[in-house]
């Protein structure tokens, strides 16, 4: 995929995530390739996040362990990877019917994003914090947005409010186990819950 392509394709999920959500899952990614898009956005982030420590400090957002990238990036690699599960698990009891490589796609996606707009904010944050709060804030809002017509498409659900619900449960069920495997390994988790 071409930058161009990457572009418009990210334009497009803001504006039809429905049919971006029809596209990715049209695309029946080989497991090979999902694996590797996996590991990609996982670095990109993990490197995205480690140039926005030059600008704000590990200890007022993250906490000193994760300011190490290795750290950070298992750590994202495992709550990216718990969301995965949990949105496709957690779907079922509402008559979801996406696959763990289904919801892997979306999920990967949503992580490239991410990383375009974490790339616009640390670019943005030394000129201005307030407007990088707002792409922060609007990226936030929007990224639930997408993600819950991501789940509707995938889980053929028929119904955003019942996607949102998905998404809900498996958020809490995904914070409720990383924060006990976190806790066994007496690692903090800081915002990592709230970055994927």
């Amino acid at each position: 995929m071409t930058l161009v392509g990457f572009l418009r394709l990210a334009f497009n999920t803001v504006s039809a995530p429905r049919d971006v959500a029809r596209l990715l899952l049209a695309m029946n990614l080989p497991s090979q390739a999902l694996w590797l898009a996996f590991a990609l956005v996982i670095v990109l982030n993990t490197l995205v996040f480690s140039v926005s420590l030059m600008f704000v400090p590990a200890d007022d957002l993250f906490g000193p362990v994760l300011a190490n990238p290795t750290v950070f990036g298992a750590m994202l690699a495992v709550s990216v990877a718990a969301l995965i599960a949990t949105v496709t698990l957690c779907g079922r009891p509402l008559g979801g019917r996406a696959s763990f490589a289904q919801i892997g796609v979306l999920v990967i996606w949503m992580q490239a994003l991410r990383v375009l707009l974490q790339g616009v904010v640390a670019v943005v944050g030394p000129l201005s914090l307030f407007l990088s709060g707002i792409l922060v804030s609007a990226g936030a809002v929007l990224g639930i947005w997408i993600f819950v017509n991501f789940i509707d498409v995938a889980h053929e659900t028929n119904s955003l409010l019942r996607a949102g619900l998905v998404l809900l449960l498996a958020v809490v069920a995904m914070m409720l186990g990383l924060s006990l495997i976190f806790s066994l390994l007496g690692v903090q988790t800081g915002g990592i819950p709230g970055y994927v």
